[in-house]
């Protein structure tokens, strides 16, 4: 990562610029420019999830917090807890690829990876920032060992997405040397196995401040295990705290302060998702995978149908997509923190600078990444029959263990809010130059119709689409911005279909940039590229409709579906074929490889 490319890309790729600037294949990071040491570690976590946490996940589900904990022991002697902790703590203090490469390569289990993710990402990531030196030297090593365990206590009944809203409260006591906790949280993870809580709550009712609660203070109580539907083995408890005493030492941060530590550790916690969703669809594709090859059906196995053909297809260019927007942004993100003095007192201030410079990408990562997830389970179960319908099968526990990542680090539902509003405010900021590329596009489309963008090489068809795409984009952005004008905001619908619009412009360029940086010498990934493409541009198409219906009628509307249709113009790809073909190679390989 110390190329002259990447010294480049520093410069050039910035949060939200993928709508209005076009790279090369060298601008990005791909899972091909993993380091040695990077590959290593990758193996590492991967054999521990298959030889220590795969084994086990029958007593996992069973709620045997024991064997939890005896796990996380285990990755903390590996210095897996530890890969964002500064040495100093007993922490490795890695680059944040291996950070994600670690929350894929462990999510073999969807309750185990909920453990594992709530302890070293928020759970840990407020006390590493925000933590005083004494702080950190009571707790952080602790944690990063594995010895105890973390937990992050924000939401209650009244405040999930509505975090601000919370009714916890802290008082002063007279003398000055404690603060009293009373309020309820819900739904914390780790909560009956955790050993210290970062609990917020408002101060005098106002403040809305961040505190260090070890278990079995005197008031803290940890209720009840919720039943839930996925991630069964993973503790998901209320709190409750009546007149709950910690002393003032145990403030967290600066009092009032609290919203920055609720909302900067998001963005890690939201590409660590998106990783560790990528891990689980490929755990989910090999057991059905190998179900297939096995389940003979009309006197053949029934991988050699063509619909079955088609759900590993989509699953597999599924994952080859994730692969390349997960690493292409937090490549990107390792890039934006070289250089960066360790030693100054601004560092962990100015490292959450620049990692929220890519909130808009992390915002992305987690909406794509849990919903390509669901897709994947789901045909993952339509593969296996009555089979993945029963508990004998993984793909049953697969299925239901998904659908909890779009409701973690915020519903997606915000998360597309937040996309579409994040690209709004920079621009308004001049952080981003959104609003000349608007004009840009509005002007070309209006002077009438121009020649099609021209590509050369195996994906020339797929980068014109990606520009099609990106004009799409900014020529609904601008219709809905006309239109709507400072109320936009309250247009969620319109928000949100600009949202997947943005989601597939990322998700189709890193696609395209991976396979390109192969040089053409991988078919399979032009094949999956192309696979994927035509999918991702038809959620774009018809996400624009969506838009374009919702700002124009009459006249205004044919003029614009005019210009729409002139932009989408292409000739449709057989997918038939190439799922076919990307069929076989998984098949024969029993699992997602290239």
């Amino acid at each position: 990562m110390g190329t002259a490319a990447v010294e480049k890309r520093m410069q050039r790729e910035s949060g939200g610029s993928f709508l209005i600037e076009d790279l090369s294949p060298q601008d990005v990071f791909t899972p091909e420019d993993l380091s040695a040491e990077q590959r290593q570690i990758a193996e590492m976590t991967a054999n521990f999830a298959e030889e220590k946490i795969l084994p086990r996940v029958a007593e996992i589900e069973a709620k045997n917090f024991a064997v939890s904990r005896e796990l996380m022991r285990q990755a903390g002697e590996l210095g897996l807890l530890g890969v964002d902790v500064p040495e100093e703590y007993g922490g490795l203090e890695l680059d944040k690829v291996t950070s994600a490469l670690i929350a894929d390569k462990i999510a073999v289990s969807g309750s185990f990876s909920v453990t594992f993710s709530a302890h070293a990402g928020i759970g840990t990531l407020p006390l590493m920032w925000y933590g005083t030196a004494e702080q950190k030297a009571r707790y952080l090593s602790k944690i990063a060992s594995g010895e105890w365990i973390a937990a992050y206590a924000l939401s209650e009944s009244s405040a999930g997405s509505d975090a601000m809203n919370i009714r916890t409260q802290a008082k002063l006591t007279a003398d000055g040397r404690h603060y009293v906790l009373n309020g309820e949280k819900m739904w914390i993870s780790n909560a009956s196995m955790a050993n210290i809580f970062t609990v917020f709550a408002k101060i005098d009712g106002e403040k809305f401040t961040a505190f260090l609660v070890e278990a079995g203070t005197p008031g803290l109580t940890v209720a009840a295990e919720e039943h839930k539907l996925g991630i069964r083995g993973s503790s998901t408890c209320p709190l409750r705290l009546e007149d709950c005493k910690i002393p003032v030492e145990n403030l967290l941060g600066e009092a009032g302060k609290g919203h920055h530590i609720a909302f900067n550790v998001l963005n890690v916690g939201r590409y660590k998702l998106a990783a560790a969703a990528i891990g689980g669809a490929r755990k989910a594709f090999r057991d059905g995978v190998r179900y297939a090859r096995e389940r003979v059906a009309f006197g053949k196995p029934i991988t050699s149908f063509g619909l079955i053909q088609e759900k590993i297809a989509d699953c597999a260019s599924g994952i080859y997509a994730g692969e390349a927007l997960v690493y292409r942004t937090v490549g990107a993100i390792d890039v934006a923190l070289q250089g960066l003095d360790k030693h100054s007192p601004d560092y962990t201030q100015e490292v959450q600078k620049r990692i929220e410079e890519f909130a808009v990408e992390c915002s992305i990562l987690k909406v794509w990444g849990s919903e390509m997830l669901d897709r994947m389970v789901d045909q993952m179960l339509q593969l296996h029959g009555g089979y993945g319908y029963v508990e004998e099968f993984p793909a049953e526990r697969s299925y239901r263990d998904a659908r909890i990542n779009r409701i973690f680090e915020g519903t997606n539902e915000i998360n597309r809010l937040i996309i579409t509003g994040w690209m709004i405010k920079r621009a308004l900021q001049g952080r981003l130059a959104l609003l000349p590329a608007i004009k840009r596009v509005m002007d070309e489309v209006m002077a009438g119709p121009s020649a099609r963008d021209s590509f050369d090489g195996p994906l020339a068809e797929e980068r014109s689409l990606l520009a099609s795409a990106k004009k799409l984009g900014l020529f609904c952005a601008g219709s809905a911005s006309q239109r709507f004008g400072t109320d936009l905001a309250e247009q969620q619908e319109v928000m949100g279909a600009l949202a997947d619009v943005l989601i597939e412009v990322l998700a189709l360029e890193s696609t395209i940039l991976r396979t390109e940086k192969m040089a053409g010498s991988n078919e399979l990934a032009v094949k999956m590229t192309k696979y994927y493409a035509a999918r991702s541009f038809r959620i774009v198409e018809t996400s624009a409709e969506r838009v374009l219906a919702a700002v124009a009628e009459g006249d205004m509307l044919r003029t614009q579906m005019a210009i729409f249709r002139r932009l989408a113009k292409h000739e449709p790809v057989n997918t038939v074929a190439l799922g076919r073909e990307i069929a076989a190679v998984m098949v024969e390989a029993g699992r997602y490889t290239l």
